[in-house]
């Protein structure tokens, strides 16, 4: 049996984050991840992600800005950056409610000079985030775990969790290696959120979401002509980023069957890619989508798309940091400082409409 401060269950990017922001705060940090390095099972895998401040409800403010400062303060500790800044486009049917940072409504016509490109349906109204960009998802969480490791943190990958417990102030945590008791446990396991928390696994709800990056180097896919944008449709809000970051313009739906993580994520289909290169030709007009790659991964979705970030209740020594939702890996150093914080005692009260108590209610 080892003895560590903190134990990290899960790294993907907020686990890793928490385990880079723990370790530099001089905790002794262990995390543990159930598959290799590199797996495509779960939710942060992949080239690029979005990051925007425009956000449905002011309540999200202060972590957005948490996490653009987040993204400077991994900028200057890597001396390059993880963020490509192209603004975004957001498209609604009916009147825009976004807001957040400098988004405001735009016009048709202003609309065709931020990004010529970009073609929402006619009628619908459009939001401009100048502060909008893409994420090198993959430098970001390779420099997470590599700065996790330089700051002392210990990350064991193909290591199963088979059971934890609370007690006292002490969490016992029994891995498919060993026993390790610490002071504190963080439960960051992504889609095996409800596994981890089964008293309250009603509360979430896992997807399957496809992807799909086109061949990059094209003109019409590149910014200013392009940046990030979004289209509220009936079946469901479809995303896309621009060329950026090395990574050639992609799409997805967020809307996807239910999915049980535990079985091997299905390769996307023909039927699937055949939908998103079409959603792609419609919105940004003479894109070639006949060189994509399609990928296929899972978002954990609450029933008010919020996270769940904090202690659970009755059990102060376990720190849940689900950062879900199709939304999460823009936040990725803003949970890691969150669980840092919540681990050594610093009061978060912001953290309260993601709260964990959310979940007593709908159980």
């Amino acid at each position: 049996m080892t003895h560590r401060d903190v134990v990290v269950l899960g790294l993907g990017i907020h686990g890793s984050a928490a385990a880079f922001e723990l370790a530099q705060r001089g905790l002794d940090v262990v995390g543990v991840e159930q598959f290799e390095s590199g797996h495509v099972r779960g939710s942060s895998h992949g080239a690029t992600r979005m990051i925007r401040r425009a956000y449905p409800h002011p309540v999200w403010n202060d972590l957005v800005d948490r996490a653009y400062l987040g993204w400077d303060r991994w900028n200057l500790a890597a001396g390059r950056p993880f963020v490509t800044t192209t603004g975004g486009l957001y498209a609604h049917d009916g009147a825009p409610t976004l807001q957040g940072g400098h988004s405001r409504p735009v016009a048709e016509e202003e609309r065709k000079t931020i990004a010529p490109s970009f073609a929402p349906p006619a009628d619908f109204g459009v939001v401009h985030d100048p502060d909008a960009g893409v994420i090198d998802a993959a430098g970001a969480l390779a420099f997470a775990r590599t700065g996790a490791q330089a700051a002392g943190a210990e990350l064991r990958f193909g290591e199963t969790v088979l059971e934890y417990s609370a007690d006292a102030g002490v969490v016992t945590v029994r891995t498919s290696a060993e026993t390790i008791r610490a002071r504190r446990l963080v439960l960051a396991g992504g889609a095996w959120a409800p596994a981890l928390v089964p008293q309250a696994a009603s509360f979430f709800e896992v997807w399957r979401i496809v992807t799909l990056t086109v061949a990059s180097g094209q003109a019409v896919a590149q910014p200013p002509s392009l940046g990030c944008f979004s289209v509220d449709l009936p079946e469901g809000l479809v995303f896309g980023l621009p060329e950026a970051s090395g990574s050639g313009a992609k799409i997805g739906i967020d809307a996807g069957p239910v999915w049980n993580p535990d079985v091997p994520v299905a390769p996307p289909t023909e039927a699937e890619v055949a939908q998103l290169a079409e959603l792609l030709g419609r919105f940004v007009p003479g894109i070639d989508t006949t060189q994509g790659e399609a990928v296929a991964c899972l978002y954990t979705m609450t029933p008010d798309k919020r996270f769940v970030v904090g202690a659970l209740p009755g059990t102060p020594e376990v720190v849940l940091a689900s950062a879900c939702s199709g939304h999460g890996f823009k936040f990725g150093p803003a949970i890691g400082e969150a669980v840092a914080d919540l681990v050594t005692g610093v009061p978060r009260p912001d953290l309260d409409f993601v709260s964990p108590a959310r979940m007593e209610a709908h159980v």
